[in-house]
């Protein structure tokens, strides 16, 4: 690696405003902020609206699509596309 030009590494906490967690990482960012941690020493913080603390796919507080629903919703209000020569619309395919 080449000297100098790396941004310095060093332990940030990062604070989810929604949540209300706090992490300890490593990381190449910088704050004016800081925070004493639970070790009693202090560390620059960064603050975030949204982390895995509090993001509905990782809380599991995900709201499940119901594509099933979905798909049969859109059959029943466009009918069912007739590449089969199927029925679509109540006629055969030979009087469309």
């Amino acid at each position: 690696m080449k000297p100098d030009i790396h941004p310095v590494s060093r332990h940030v906490v990062f604070r989810d405003r929604a949540g209300g967690a706090a992490f300890l990482v490593l990381s190449t960012l910088d704050s004016d902020k800081t925070v004493v941690w639970e070790d009693g020493a202090t560390y620059p913080v960064v603050d975030v609206e949204v982390s895995s603390a509090s993001h509905p796919f990782y809380t599991g507080a995900a709201r499940v699509m119901d594509t099933a629903g979905r798909v049969e919703r859109f059959e029943r209000r466009y009918g069912r596309h007739a590449d089969a020569g199927g029925e679509a619309d109540g006629r055969p395919a030979e009087d469309r």
